[in-house]
């Protein structure tokens, strides 16, 4: 298969050397080998030194092609350089190429129930538990941590908030709600029955709460951005991160998660497309896209009206999903198309 390449930035050379193959800019499969080639002009070369972001993988002492295997390398943008030495002078060339994988599977959605949702509730965390819900609310002046009957839509427990914190992304673990605020820099652990304060925890390089759960062994938290970040499950502070991407690059707009057999799903912060996507935390690749737009059938606000709120309902290999201030709440069977 040959490569595949579409420009997306302009090449950037020191001196009279350039690169031919690939051109700045270009975007391949991973696991595909490009050939590099670069044109010397009238330079008589000496030795010439490939790197891929500062480490060396070829040294040159003609003009010929070097392979590159794009396998051994993550995904993302790479910077290629060939340093040209040539009559007791060097010159330098680079060429910026971006690593993706495959495009994602295409998956339908069948409607198992619709349960009422509080059109009041600007949802932003979901976690379904033997037949309630556990919900986390946003707006400064509606944040609440909620829990709710799934077939009525009836409000069993609520926590309002107190107006200085705007609530995010949340979820259960054990006997504890994990909750995150949105730019305050700050989340909290919350009792499940009580709801009574346990404890804060303050957020690290990523500055911003959008979705969390769980996997089992550690938490994982969105902040808007294409990155995953990972958190101990004691003390909350970040231990490391991943990128998402898929066959056009970095996936930005990260918003709400649930971890469900080794895989996250993620609704994608966008008025303008209800959607949903697979992502292996293993590579960061996502793997399936679910296309949601048509599925809510109330009346739409130009804004602040996305869908968001993923829950994973184990009995019967479900999911229900909802939006912000949205009427309904669906419980849907993904297929792959």
């Amino acid at each position: 298969m040959l490569p595949f390449f579409f420009v997306y930035s302009c090449k950037t050379q020191k001196g009279k050397v350039e690169f031919v193959n690939p051109p700045s800019g270009a975007k391949v499969l991973k696991g595909e080998t490009i050939q590099l080639r670069l044109n010397f002009g009238d330079t008589a070369v000496d030795s010439v030194v490939y790197a891929v972001d500062g480490d060396v993988f070829e040294r040159k002492t003609d003009t010929t092609a070097v392979a590159f295997d794009t396998e051994k390398h993550g995904y993302g943008s790479k910077r290629l350089s060939a340093k040209v030495y040539a009559q007791g002078k060097e010159d330098v060339a680079y060429s910026d190429l971006l690593v993706v994988p495959p495009a994602p599977k295409p998956y339908a959605f069948e409607v198992v129930n619709t349960f009422p949702h509080d059109s009041l509730a600007f949802t932003q965390g979901l976690y379904y538990d033997n037949g309630v819900l556990y919900e986390s609310t946003g707006k400064e002046e509606r944040s609440s941590l909620r829990k709710v009957d799934l077939k009525t839509g009836k409000v069993l427990q609520k926590l309002d908030g107190d107006g200085r914190f705007f609530g995010e992304g949340m979820t259960v673990v054990g006997d504890k709600i994990y909750f995150l605020t949105w730019q305050n820099k700050k989340g909290f652990i919350y009792d499940k029955a009580t709801f009574k304060l346990v404890k804060s925890f303050d957020y690290g390089k990523s500055q911003e709460g959008w979705g969390l759960t769980y996997d089992g062994k550690q938490f994982l938290k969105s902040d808007g951005s294409a990155n995953v970040y990972t958190l101990d499950p004691q003390t909350l502070q970040e231990t490391g991160s991943f990128q998402v991407f898929d066959d056009h690059g970095p996936v930005d707009s990260i918003n709400e998660l649930e971890y469900v057999d080794g895989l996250i799903y993620a609704n994608i912060y966008d008025q303008s497309k209800d959607e949903i996507i697979i992502i292996n935390p293993e590579t960061g690749v996502v793997e399936g896209r679910i296309n949601f737009v048509g599925l809510y059938d109330g009346v739409r606000k130009s804004y602040d009206n996305e869908m968001n709120g993923i829950a994973y309902k184990p009995d019967s290999k479900t999911f229900l999903v909802t939006g912000k201030d949205w009427t309904k709440l669906y419980e849907v069977r993904l297929k792959e198309r």
